[in-house]
């Protein structure tokens, strides 16, 4: 009787060390995220993208340094920067990647195909090889797309309404961005119905290739800049809106930030969205849903910002139905 009790005894000390010991350890593993993002670690929407992404995550359960760590890597649009660190990423061996970009989404795909990654604000999935279709993206990335093609004939129509004098169009673009080139061939198949006579590309690879390109431009009247979405155009948007500015030439941007830097007019999605949605994606993986089995989403929110300021300057007079159509203006 005295063995049994003490056996039983020992058995519940065991037990109850196995108990503590369980409660004391975490109630999940310690999950990892990569980040690959196209701008400065201290660039102001760096920040807000960053912070609309962990309040995504927060809400979902995942709070940084309890149950998820995240890595994050900035490339400012060098392309040697993109290899380098989508290789550095990968082999940190994440749960998952966040990209943002056609132009992060092939490295990171030539680095790893069976790292999942989620990405935003890429242009033309399809088109670019990064998925086989928008409902089922077949491989190891998924995300959210930034613009579809039809959106660069738009950029050119709104051009056309705060310009109507213009007659040529200088194109900023990514030569290396999968997206690029239909887009530059969407501005050049509308431009003659807009009395557009002159598409010109000018690469984003570095500042002086900018100004050299947008100042040759300038020589000839009754012109206008297209800035089309890229990693580059982002890490050089404040030489791009100040070269238009000193050569006052109206300019269109993708983004908000372009006008509240001082651009013109801005139309595309709302990009802070985004990053917040892909919190939801990450969160689905991170929880075992392949890539394969998320539909890459299309953009739901499109925001229309003018700079009446910079209108101004340039001397031009902004129609009222844009200015009532405006989700932002900037007086």
């Amino acid at each position: 009787m005295k063995r049994a009790a003490a056996a039983s005894i020992l058995v519940a000390l065991l037990l109850l060390a196995v108990a503590v010991k369980a409660e004391a350890q975490p109630s999940e593993r310690l999950r990892r995220i990569g980040v690959l993002l196209y701008l400065q670690e201290d660039d102001p929407e760096a920040r807000t993208y960053v912070a609309a992404f962990l309040q995504g995550l927060q809400k979902l359960g995942w709070i940084v340094g309890r149950n998820v760590q995240i890595d994050y890597r900035w490339t400012a649009g060098d392309a040697d920067r993109v290899r380098k660190y989508a290789a550095e990423l990968v082999a940190l061996a994440p749960d998952v990647i966040l990209t943002a970009g056609s132009a992060h989404v092939g490295p990171l795909q030539q680095a790893t195909r069976s790292v999942p990654i989620v990405f935003v604000q890429a242009t033309d999935p399809v088109g670019g090889g990064l998925v086989n279709s928008l409902a089922r993206p077949g491989g190891n990335a998924t995300g959210f797309t930034n613009f579809e093609l039809d959106i660069s004939a738009k950029w050119l129509e709104l051009l056309k309404q705060v310009a109507p004098r213009l007659t040529r169009v200088a194109v900023l673009r990514d030569p290396a961005n999968p997206s690029g080139t239909g887009q530059f061939g969407a501005i050049q198949a509308v431009a003659p119905s807009f009395g557009v006579e002159e598409v010109r590309p000018v690469g984003l690879h570095d500042a002086g290739e900018i100004e050299r390109g947008v100042t040759a431009f300038a020589r000839e009247s009754n012109g206008g800049l297209i800035v089309t979405p890229s990693g580059l155009a982002i890490a050089h948007r404040e030489p791009i809106v100040k070269l238009a500015a000193r050569h006052r030439l109206p300019a269109i941007y993708p983004f908000r930030y372009f006008v509240t830097d001082g651009g013109l007019i801005s139309y595309g999605p709302d990009a802070v969205d985004q990053y917040r949605r892909a919190a939801g994606y990450v969160d689905r993986i991170l929880k075992g849903t392949k890539p394969a089995d998320l539909p890459v989403q299309q953009p739901t929110k499109f925001e229309l910002a003018i700079n009446l300021k910079t209108a101004k300057a340039l001397g031009l007079t902004v129609p009222s139905m844009l200015l009532t159509s405006a989700d932002t203006v900037i007086k």
